[in-house]
């Protein structure tokens, strides 16, 4: 099969590789859609805390089962799944407390076993969720951001009547403010592109006013900055994108956490409970995702895509593994 594979960080090659065989409990996938976000740039740009190379990258993964491996029923052949990208044990401390996604023994599909910018993928049993008849592929491929979006709105403890801030109008930043629209909330997003923010109908600015929540997906230092400064009473700062590892730490005026009772919380990736979550809120209209698509690749076009994913030139690019079969 054709297959990303990324042998050292800085660099990746397009490969011809033996199609992977389901394992006990495992089932195999025909990869129908990929998405691209800007994990997977820094994953092959940069590395990533989670990474174990050699790996084929990416985490948002939909397509069709077309073999199962031993202990799979057989009547699973042919149906058409998002596939969680995480495997938690369901024992340790985060597990038991519904946060799967922090897991001691977290294995993360394109991070620490093989993901889905290839023609197939082997999947666990257990991370396998089913995508409804009617709701196309290109759909179906927003479960996994927005899960990591319901999980961000999650922390933020969110209360009828609150006011809500998002920094950042690309795919995140877009998804966060239609899901919390979708809760009966009234966000504002900041984005300063011109492009970006006439989709998500944002601000250039911040508004003068101190708000109950802000989110902060961009990976930049100034927003978590801005965020700070506007967070009032009470108010929660979700650290939702990272940052890179020269301006991670970050100086915070700790006297105003302490006056004003405000609360700093971490949002990182999703559970499989958001995956069936989001998958519902797709399929049953309560989001709009299929806007959100501005460009459609094969994986021999990858270089190109992410050329646009580096310059912020698009919003949600899609790769078809298996395009020119």
């Amino acid at each position: 099969m054709k297959a990303v594979l990324v042998r050292e960080v800085g660099t990746f090659q397009i490969v011809d590789i033996p199609k992977p065989q389901p394992g006990p409990g495992e089932v195999l996938v025909e990869v129908g859609v990929a998405g691209l976000c800007r994990t997977d740039l820094k994953i092959i740009e940069v590395g990533h805390r989670d990474l174990v190379l050699p790996r084929i990258p990416a985490e948002e993964v939909v397509g069709i089962i077309c073999e199962t491996g031993s202990g799979v029923p057989r009547d699973l052949l042919g149906r058409r799944v998002y596939i969680y990208p995480g495997t938690s044990c369901g024992r340790c401390p985060p597990c038991q407390k519904g946060a799967g996604n922090l897991c001691v023994s977290m294995q993360i599909m394109g991070f620490h076993r093989d993901g889905g910018f290839a023609e197939y993928v082997t999947a666990p049993l257990e991370s396998l969720i089913e995508i409804p008849d009617d709701t196309p592929f290109e759909d179906a491929v927003f479960a996994e951001p927005l899960s990591c979006c319901l999980n961000g709105l999650e922390q933020a403890g969110l209360r009828d009547g609150e006011s809500i801030t998002i920094w950042g109008g690309g795919p995140a930043g877009t998804l966060l403010k239609r899901a919390a629209e979708a809760l009966r909330l009234h966000p504002t997003v900041v984005e300063p592109d011109d492009r970006r923010r006439v989709l998500v109908e944002g601000r250039s600015q911040v508004p003068e006013t101190c708000f109950d929540v802000a989110i902060v997906a961009v990976g930049s230092e100034i927003a978590y900055r801005e965020a700070l400064e506007h967070l009032g009473p009470r108010g929660r700062l979700v650290v939702f994108s990272g940052l890179a590892p020269e301006v991670e730490s970050q100086s915070i005026n700790l006297n105003q956490l302490h006056y004003r009772e405000q609360t700093i919380v971490g949002a990182y990736g999703c559970s499989y409970r958001h995956g069936q979550e989001a998958m519902q809120w797709i399929a049953d209209g309560r989001i709009e995702v299929s806007d959100l698509v501005s460009h459609r690749f094969s994986l021999d076009q990858l270089e190109e895509a992410l050329g646009l994913v580096k310059r912020r030139e698009g919003m949600k690019i899609l790769l078809y593994p298996s395009a020119n079969k």
